[in-house]
């Protein structure tokens, strides 16, 4: 990724239109918009433009800024200079901030899966791990989804630092679902913090506090090239205390859409760089923490970095736009309501395609010639309802059989590793086993 080309000064440009008013009413006239052919240019991509006819990119430059001007909101944080960062609601973010409050928010248009109690803890843990794994991989974690997934879901210990990662990255995503409800707090990020590098830095006591003074942490590319050099550490315990401020709605007055605000949260984190090492992975979780906060249940489900790992550069493209044009943080909340968008379409793809092949193997069941049709109707119904327990009077209940042919049915299913077992008082009661559909794939 290469640094963009940093905008032409527009204090110097007004110098030189102040000696020629009447070429700067001609300027300002072509561009009464801020969008240029419906986007959100900065100046790196507006050169590549053909500007209106009669001015010269700097000029249709400065007219675009002018516009911008006039609609932008501040924020409270500031830059390491004293310099506040604003943002403008253009097009599309408002329309993608109503299908977000649509789709996100309630039940409406949600998928079965998710709502069901008894399949949505499958999804949960699905997106919490997905989430786990990509988050990581952006970090530099280098272990292979199908490693990763085995050992969260065995329980069995970490082997490197990079599995230690993507297990306190599922650690941390469990521990916001339970946090989601109290306010931010230095101590809470701090909490997280210390989740996230458990047993991943060259000095343990670095983690769950800011950087010392003295250490300098900037962001650099593979040469080495400083991208970021954030804000010195001995502002951090007062930019800390005015982004909880921000976080918990005690500022700035006036209403900022909580998605937005969501959005600038996961900014502001990265700009500050509190910490020594893990800030990526605190920006994405304050984040997800925000959302849960607001009622955005649907984000438990939701993983942001798969989508940022596709094209990582444009990531830290969205970062640099802001830095380089002014402190202008539209750019990032467009990249990022983008990357919503793309994620929220993704759960429902992946929903759409455990929901097909479920028919598929129900399906299937059906020829299956070892078992018989009871057999194949309580599969059938344990695969949409993987915690409920069977017993074989409710077996026999269900399908008019005798007591013993409604045993041997259980006995039998639970021999070929489909169901487990468990004796409660005098009551035996059977429940699917884990792995269901993998155990099905064996069958002949």
């Amino acid at each position: 990724m290469k640094m963009p080309q940093k905008p032409p000064d527009t204090g110097d440009l007004w110098k030189q239109f102040m000696k020629n008013p009447e070429r700067l009413v001609n300027v300002l006239t072509e561009s009464p918009s801020p969008l240029v052919e419906g986007k959100y240019l900065h100046w790196h991509k507006l050169r590549y433009y053909s500007p209106p006819e009669g001015l010269s990119h700097k000029e249709w430059w400065l007219a675009i800024k002018l516009r911008r001007q006039s609609l932008f909101k501040e924020i409270p944080l500031k830059d390491k200079n004293g310099k506040p960062f604003k943002y403008l609601e253009v097009d599309p973010i408002p329309e993608r901030l109503h299908n977000i409050d649509q789709g996100t928010g309630g039940f409406i248009r949600m998928p079965e899966q998710i709502t069901n109690p008894d399949t949505k803890d499958q999804y949960y843990v699905s997106s919490l791990i997905q989430e786990a794994i990509t988050s990581s991989q952006l970090e530099g974690a280098v272990t292979t989804r199908e490693i990763a997934k085995e050992m969260i879901k065995t329980g069995r210990a970490p082997r490197d630092k990079s599995e230690q990662m993507i297990l306190n990255n599922f650690k941390t995503m469990q521990r916001i679902g339970r946090l989601k409800n109290e306010h931010l707090s230095k101590e809470l990020i701090f909490d997280l913090h210390r989740i996230i590098t458990e047993k991943t830095l060259d000095d343990n006591s670095a983690s769950g506090r800011f950087r010392k003074t003295g250490q300098r942490i900037v962001v650099v590319d593979m040469y080495n090239k400083v991208f970021h050099d954030p804000p010195a550490a001995e502002q951090l315990k007062e930019r800390m205390d005015d982004m909880c401020d921000f976080a918990n709605s005690k500022s700035p007055e006036g209403f900022i859409h909580p998605v937005i605000r969501s959005i600038i949260l996961h900014f502001w984190l990265a700009y500050n760089h509190p910490f020594v090492d893990g800030n990526g992975r605190v920006a994405r979780a304050l984040f997800y923490w925000s959302m849960l906060h607001n009622g955005f249940w649907l984000f438990e489900f939701i993983s942001i970095s798969q989508i940022i790992r596709r094209h990582p550069s444009k990531y830290g493209r969205s970062f640099l736009y802001t830095e380089t044009d002014d402190n202008d943080l539209t750019y990032f909340i467009l990249y990022h309501l983008e990357v919503i968008q793309r994620a929220i379409k993704k759960l429902h793809e992946y929903i759409k395609r455990k929901a097909e092949k479920l028919r598929a193997i129900e399906s299937e069941l059906r020829g299956v010639a070892i078992l018989n049709h009871r057999q194949r109707a309580l599969i059938s119904h344990a695969l949409r309802h993987p915690h409920h327990q069977y017993t074989i009077r409710s077996h026999q209940i269900s399908h008019n059989v005798v007591y013993q042919t409604s045993r041997l049915d259980l006995l039998n299913l639970e021999s070929r590793g489909l169901l487990n077992s468990q004796k409660i008082g005098k009551t035996w009661y059977f429940t699917p086993v884990s792995d269901l559909e993998e155990k099905l794939a064996t069958l002949s």
